[in-house]
């Protein structure tokens, strides 16, 4: 009698690490685990492309596994850095993506990224088909507009110095695949000032 080939898994290696993620906040049962991996479409970006436009609408979240990226605003041609997303973090902008409207902000690839990406329907079908669904899209979201608000409020409160260390305290393992044009314009400063700010915090 000829055996049958066993069943391929239903996790593949890519998406381990965002079932490891979603499971930090919600129980994920082997079938909602299967419906996670259909949902969730690999997708590659090259370096300096575009995850979203200026003025188009973000029709995806994404979950990055390697590569990151900067969320940026386009303030009469002069570019603002004011996020970025590495691996194992999500990416998205949920003030287009929710009520799907047209977005001031802009998304870039800064490395060749791979990333796990959702449509907005696919992500209403993962409400409906996982049991806690909603629960863990509530979750993100409030995680990233409580760490937008802090971004935002230390733009105008904080010091270009305290802003530049609290850049090396959330993205240290970034500190040198970051340009410092990039780390500037986060800091709100030119990169002549940044060179000034790191040589004084290295004397002392």
């Amino acid at each position: 009698m000829k055996r049958k080939n066993p069943a391929p898994p239903t996790t593949s290696n890519i998406h381990a690490p965002l079932l490891t993620a979603i499971r930090t906040l919600i129980p994920l049962s082997e079938a909602e685990e299967e419906i996670v991996c259909q949902l969730f479409k690999e997708k590659h970006y090259k370096k300096g492309s575009f995850f979203l436009a200026e003025n188009e609408i973000c029709r995806q979240a994404a979950f990055v596994i390697s590569g990151f990226m900067r969320y940026y605003i386009n303030d009469d041609g002069e570019e603002k850095t004011y996020g970025f997303a590495k691996p194992f973090n999500f990416a998205c902008n949920y003030e287009s993506f929710v009520p799907q409207n047209p977005s001031s902000q802009i998304i870039q690839a800064l490395e060749d990224c791979v990333l796990l990406t959702i449509s907005y329907d696919d992500l209403l079908r993962f409400y409906e088909q996982v049991r806690y669904g909603d629960r863990f899209g509530r979750l993100v979201i409030e995680q990233v507009f409580i760490q937008t608000l802090k971004d935002r409020n230390s733009f105008y409160t904080d010091s270009p110095e305290g802003r530049y260390e609290q850049f090396i305290r959330e993205h240290k393992d970034l500190l040198q695949q970051i340009s410092q044009y990039h780390i500037a314009s986060f800091v709100g400063i030119k990169p002549q000032s940044l060179s000034r700010i790191r040589k004084r915090l290295a004397r002392n």
